[in-house]
């Protein structure tokens, strides 16, 4: 019997998690970084209490961008026939943005995807050697083949799915109407540019033909998986019937059918994805959650209604974007008034932030739906006002989701320019620190209720004033230029991004994609009854901490992944004095003793 089977069987017997025995985590906790020496390390906390039980733990890197592994150059681009991609200066495109890394069992063997998110993205596959002490190397790594899809669109987060197949992402996919209706390229957004590398164009000197003809929106920002063979072969799918949007992560609930779709940037939605088949995401139903403010605390608060998208399959969505569906294709379009309103027959959708007025064109919907999900979303009336949507986590200990939010403000507030053309659900006052919010789930796994958890707290005028008194206590207030380096208090968190939850253990772990925030990304760990933070990784200068995801038994030990992003390569910059410094890092904290349920019995 396949591990598929088993895994598929097991949870079908038990779809909701029974009460894990209550344990006790603690970790030594990482100082913040104050001087020069400290803001360039990556470090993690040494040691962790695990039921009255110390372990020595830290941070362990499994490879860096650009090393040499095996036959491969780990983190090189490749093109759609497997040739290196070319950087401006003509050199080989190594990328330093690592993302989601995976650890997924097969047989007697153990493997790691990773993304790296990047215009042409590249996913890696590497075999994994693990030691009799629970540490990891990578021992051999190459490239994922995208081809069929036409190659893949800056893949962000992921996770592994109930039956072990790594679950990726494409983010921030292009404007589809801005592109067909283009007269030259200085009217289309750049960022788009170096993905027409991937078909072997220069994107330097392009005409918009070439452009057009290289790079088709609509076949990027969909969910991906990855199933892994025990021979170490990947196979890709994009599942387009689980909508375009700019997918941050997709999550599956223990049901294996109920799979939740974080949504990036801003004027953005919450997507609800029910497959028809436990095990399958290639055909199912969408939906997007409606805001129904009951609270501006804390945060805020809402009741949540689900509103139906419709069915589709991705080899029918696969079709109509091959057979050259466009914008136009899809929808009639009319000027918005002033006020927001749209003439009969339209419907008003500020999905990202643009007022347009738009209508399905005959025969379209299901089309529509999943090529333009959030604009139909926001047409059909569900919320698209939501910013920064991030990390996704299940815990099974109080059966409920956890969703970050890095920062509450534009579409979340009240009044703002970007709620023209919506409904102004979301009321809140501004945190450009963040939220990490709860979800309560019904027995189905749907969510009913979404409240504020834990906040970012923004440094106002009174602390900068505290910050150059004499008084001011730098071991736990924020002094000096502490002040003006950090615009959220460095005690708690900013910008929240990748999020995982220890089951048994009510400990939620997040990590921070923050830029003036912090000046030094930090991973931390939340007891999610006393709501008490402990930092347990900080990353150099310039980095944003990716790939928070728990594994709880890993052959007899627990790890926490820990990627860092682009070090030197978001703030800092002239802080870089050696290239090296810059590559990404693939690694984790750990090895933990195992930690699942069957390791409480014993």
């Amino acid at each position: 019997m396949s591990l598929r089977t088993t895994l598929l069987q097991a949870t079908a017997i038990a779809v909701l998690p029974l009460a894990a025995h209550a344990g006790d985590i603690s970790f030594s906790p990482v100082p913040f970084a104050k001087d020069d020496a400290a803001k360039r390390q990556a470090i993690a906390s040494d040691t962790v209490t695990v039921d009255g039980k110390d372990y020595k733990i830290g941070y362990h890197v499994m490879a860096r961008s650009g090393d040499k592994i095996g036959d491969n150059t780990f983190a090189l681009l490749t093109d759609k026939d497997g040739n290196p991609v070319k950087s401006a200066d003509g050199s080989e495109h190594i990328s330093d943005s690592a993302d989601f890394t995976s650890l997924l069992r097969q047989g007697d063997k153990l493997y790691s995807v990773t993304h790296f998110e990047s215009r042409p993205g590249a996913m890696y596959l590497s075999e994994v050697a693990q030691d009799a002490d629970g540490n990891l190397k990578l021992v051999s790594t190459k490239p994922i083949d995208f081809s069929e899809y036409h190659g893949l669109w800056v893949p962000c987060a992921g996770s592994v799915t109930p039956w072990e197949t790594h679950l990726g992402s494409e983010e921030y996919p292009a404007d589809a109407r801005v592109i067909e209706a283009a007269t030259s390229l200085d009217e289309i957004d750049d960022y788009d540019f170096p993905m027409v590398r991937y078909a072997g164009v220069n994107p330097e000197g392009m005409t918009l033909e070439q452009f057009r003809d290289a790079y088709k929106p609509y076949r990027y920002g969909y969910p991906t998986e990855i199933t892994v063979s025990e021979d170490g072969s990947a196979k890709a799918d994009k599942h387009f019937a689980m909508g375009r949007v700019a997918v941050e992560l997709a999550y599956v609930m223990p049901d294996q059918k109920t799979a939740y779709i974080s949504d990036d940037g801003t004027n953005v939605g919450l997507f609800r994805f029910e497959a028809d088949n436990a095990g399958d995401l290639s055909a199912g139903t969408l939906y997007a959650a409606k805001w129904n403010q009951t609270s501006a605390e804390n945060g805020g608060a809402a009741d949540l209604e689900w509103v139906d998208l419709g069915h589709a399959d991705d080899a029918t969505i696969q079709k109509a974007i091959e057979a050259g569906t466009q914008f136009s294709d899809l929808f009639e379009t009319a000027e918005m008034g002033e006020d927001g309103s749209c003439a009969d027959g339209f419907s008003a959708s500020n999905a990202e932030g643009n007022p347009e007025c738009l209508k399905v064109k005959d025969g379209m919907d299901a089309i529509a739906s999943r090529l333009e999900t959030r604009r139909y979303a926001s047409m059909k009336g569900a919320t698209t006002e939501f910013r920064k949507m991030e990390g996704i986590t299940y815990d099974a200990d109080k059966h409920q989701m956890y969703l970050s939010m890095s920062a509450v403000e534009k579409g979340m507030e009240d009044g703002a320019k970007q709620d023209l053309g919506g409904m102004n659900a979301i009321k809140l006052p501004k945190n450009k620190c963040g939220t990490v919010y709860s979800l309560s789930l019904d027995d189905k796994f749907t969510a009913t209720k979404m409240m504020g958890l834990i906040s970012g707290k923004p440094l106002t005028e009174e602390h900068k004033v505290k910050a150059q008194d004499a008084s001011c206590d730098p071991a736990h207030d924020m002094c000096g230029d502490t002040a003006e380096l950090n615009s959220c208090d460095i005690n708690g968190i900013a910008n929240p991004d990748n999020i995982t939850y220890i089951p048994g253990y009510n400990t939620l772990i997040i990590g921070e994609d923050t830029g003036s925030g912090h000046q030094n990304d930090a991973i931390w760990a939340m007891n999610t009854d006393t709501k008490e933070l402990t930092r347990i990784v900080s990353t150099p200068y310039g980095s944003e901490t990716t790939s928070t995801y728990w594994y709880p038994n890993v052959n007899g030990h627990g790890y926490l992944m820990a990627v860092i992003q682009h070090p030197y390569g978001e703030s800092d910059e002239d802080k870089l004095t050696d290239p090296a410094q810059a590559r990404a890092y693939v690694g984790y904290v750990g090895p933990f003793p195992q930690m699942d349920a069957t390791a409480k019995t014993q």
